[in-house]
């Protein structure tokens, strides 16, 4: 950057960070740090990272602080170089860079992990909440779904509790499919008249394992009194067919705490044989993006304040291990360029360009890209 000119220091602190604010992928923040060193201190000074993750989800400004574990940081003393405050803001930039990319970069149509309990549960454990996570409605020549209690007055809702598969996921899409009874006389659809998503997370610490056990739980507990819902979505029709329905949320949701409700409103299908209406469903399906391995969330208060974790050496190890299957096939230039990068950079990067990860040190030397 010394034969050329700098942008930065002719354009001024203000106008560079309402440019470079306009970038909308975190893969171009990563970019621009490896462009100098004197543009990531920049980059890193004025917590780019951070607001571009915080413009993407919102709902991230939830999280209290930021913490490493077992990132090996040994105490450090005060300086007069501000050299403490330096420290915390590369934390800060390194996790949100790592934050924004893994919650963008892939889609997974098993978000949810685990059924925890029904509000009514009709013949458990044969009608089974579990029985949702099975995709078909026939398992081992068996029907396989849930069914509710039966009630005379079919304004009576329900509500399904479901465990993401992260602590931090974003939420696109819900599928569910209606059960067909097709044991009985005229093939009924037990479906509900309109459902409704909440995400969030309990006010305390739950055994969820324990608290499944017994699925039939009080209305009380599923509308707020074990549960805080960060989110709620509008209310969407539901269609009396038995296929698997696909409800799109206006917009992508973060869900902070990693618990999917369910509310299943209004009955529209009488059993025969006793006169009551039920809901019952055969498949659930939850799409969205979890968060990498590499983070956890800790929830702090019933407020939604939390921790967010960042474990280093769950990423070393996952990139340690695709550095050695990749290690082969990786382009020569390529391994050559991306040393020159920071570790964590690095691996966005390789992410972004679908190359094998190589691992780096992390050290604050500013090498020259090759040419």
């Amino acid at each position: 950057m010394e034969g050329c000119g700098d942008f930065i220091k002719w354009l001024g602190p203000d106008v560079s960070i309402k440019i470079l604010m306009c970038l909308e992928d975190p893969s171009d923040v990563v970019r621009v740090c490896a462009v100098s060193s004197s543009w990531r201190q920049f980059v890193i000074a004025n917590g780019l990272s951070k607001q571009l993750c915080l413009r993407m989800f919102p709902e991230t400004s939830s999280v209290g602080h930021v913490i490493g574990v077992n990132n090996m940081i040994e105490p450090i003393d005060v300086r007069p170089d501000n050299s403490l405050e330096w420290e915390f803001l590369e934390r800060d930039h390194r996790v949100y860079a790592f934050l924004a990319r893994g919650l963008t970069y892939f889609v997974r149509k098993d978000c949810a992990s685990e059924a925890i309990r029904a509000s009514s549960t009709d013949n458990y454990p044969k009608e089974s909440i579990q029985n949702t996570l099975e995709p078909s409605d026939r398992v081992e020549q068996r029907p396989s779904y849930w069914s509710s209690k039966g009630e005379s007055e079919p304004t009576v809702p329900e509500m399904l509790l479901y465990k993401l598969i992260s602590n931090l996921c974003v939420i696109t899409e819900i599928h569910v499919k209606p059960f067909q009874a097709y044991f009985q006389f005229g093939f009924p659809i037990y479906s509900a008249k309109a459902v409704r998503f909440r995400l969030g997370h309990p006010k305390c610490p739950v055994d969820l394992e324990s608290y499944g056990r017994d699925e039939s739980a009080s209305a009380q507990e599923f509308t707020g009194g074990k549960f805080v819902w960060t989110y709620v979505s509008p209310e969407f029709p539901m269609a009396q067919e038995n296929h698997l329905q696909k409800f799109t949320l206006p917009e992508p949701a973060l869900c902070i705490g990693g618990i999917l409700q369910i509310e299943l409103s209004g009955r529209v299908q009488k059993q025969e044989m006793d006169g009551l209406y039920y809901i019952c469903v055969s498949h659930v399906q939850v799409v969205g993006r979890p968060l990498l391995p590499a983070f956890d969330v800790e929830i702090l208060d019933p407020s939604g304040k939390c921790t967010l974790k960042y474990y280093q050496d769950v990423d070393d190890c996952l990139h340690s291990t695709k550095s050695s299957e990749g290690e082969t096939s990786s382009p020569s230039r390529f391994r050559f360029f991306t040393t020159s990068i920071r570790g964590w950079e690095q691996m966005i990067m390789n992410t972004l360009f679908g190359a094998g990860a190589v691992v780096v040190s992390d050290d604050d030397s500013d090498d020259e890209f090759p040419a």
